[in-house]
């Protein structure tokens, strides 16, 4: 028996058209551990717009119903070479309800229950995904449960990292995000301190509203001086980075020298020996990264992403980590969206343009 559905497919050419399309979609019978979803709810992550609207000329693009036409700028379009007339299906996660699975018992346990899941084709009225990667909803809708495993799972591993690497504090750029908001939440819980920077007054006023102590405007005149005093307080050797491109990774790094060098009771040619981190984790800002090496020697920056780090947990901290998402799905964990779309709707010339301009508390969240 086989499922027949739309799904959304981004394709690009070499000569840089990328056509967004949804298609006629055959889903076959999940076999082992899969399970079939109907998907009934999935968010639009900035992580799903690098297969979407990134380089592309959205203005001037060709629309029409179930299909776009855009032009792909010759840098981002050579840089994604690997993908060239290959169809790539989008939406990272979703929430739905699981109609058929395979004969493996995890899969069998989730027949009939609405899931959570990670199937890599969310934006689909069907999706196959492992079983291992869905998270039973209970009692919470899909729309609850929709972004309940990309965002959720990034915070807590954020914690998860500093607390393995011995921190106490971490600093985090675009702060003000959902993820943001939630990072927020997790760390007055877990005792961790946080320095959030922003850009706007409004955002720093939306933090401080959720009990945040310490909330930076990179807008200020005297940001960075705001930035070493608040690392000061907290000890916070350790930052994330979604903005990626840009001075953002470098202006941590610099401020948390000033404190480190601050402390020192002999001058030392070489900078502090404090350990100084930055991950980045995102590329919101697609400009070439700056690093002026002003902060010693002892500094570090890396590149951070979710599956890998999910792959470095044991099985209890897995166990644990999904456990903490389902019981604060409605409340620390909780995500909000400024509108609904179906799958038509979000190929609108309306609903791209907006969205793909990913503002802080502007979420959309797509109904197959």
């Amino acid at each position: 028996m086989t499922t027949s559905g739309r799904q959304l497919v981004s394709t690009l050419s070499a000569d840089g058209t990328m056509v967004l399309e949804l298609e006629e979609k055959t889903f076959a019978e999940p076999t082992g551990n899969q399970v079939l979803v109907k998907m009934e709810a999935a968010p639009i992550n900035p992580s799903d717009l690098f297969l979407m609207t990134t380089g592309a000329d959205l203005a001037n693009a060709i629309y029409e119903p179930g299909k776009v036409i855009m032009q792909v700028t010759p840098q981002v379009a050579a840089g994604q070479a690997a993908r060239h007339g290959k169809p790539q299906t989008v939406g990272n996660e979703g929430a739905g309800e699981v109609i058929a699975a395979g004969e493996g018992e995890m899969a069998q346990a989730l027949l009939g229950q609405r899931v959570a899941c990670v199937p890599g084709n969310a934006f689909s009225e069907y999706a196959l995904a492992d079983a291992m990667m869905c998270l039973p909803l209970g009692d919470h809708t899909c729309e609850q449960g929709a972004s309940s495993f990309v965002n959720p799972m990034t915070a807590l591993g954020f914690v998860e990292t500093a607390k393995r690497e011995g921190h106490e504090a971490i600093i985090h750029a675009a702060a003000a995000s959902n993820l943001g908001q939630m990072l927020n939440r997790i760390c007055q819980e877990d005792g961790m301190g946080l320095v959030n920077i922003v850009r706007k007054q409004a955002q720093v006023d939306l933090l401080e509203g959720q009990g945040a102590t310490h909330v930076v405007n990179s807008s200020d005149r005297d940001f960075e001086q705001r930035l070493a005093a608040a690392i000061g307080e907290t000890g916070a050797y350790l930052g994330f980075d979604p903005i990626g491109g840009g001075a953002t990774t470098d202006t941590c790094l610099r401020a948390m020298e000033r404190v480190a060098a601050s402390k020192m009771t002999e001058y030392s040619r070489y900078g502090s020996d404090q350990p100084k981190k930055m991950y980045i984790y995102g590329r919101l800002e697609l400009a070439p990264t700056i690093l002026t090496p002003t902060y010693g020697f002892a500094w570090t920056v890396s590149g951070w992403l979710l599956m890998p780090f999910l792959a470095s947990c044991d099985m209890a901290t897995l166990v644990g980590l999904r456990q903490r998402i389902h019981d604060g799905l409605t409340t620390t964990l909780a995500s909000s969206y400024k509108t609904k779309v179906d799958l038509e709707g979000m190929l609108t010339k309306e609903a791209m343009m907006d969205y793909a301009q990913m503002a802080t508390g502007e979420k959309y969240l797509v109904t197959p």
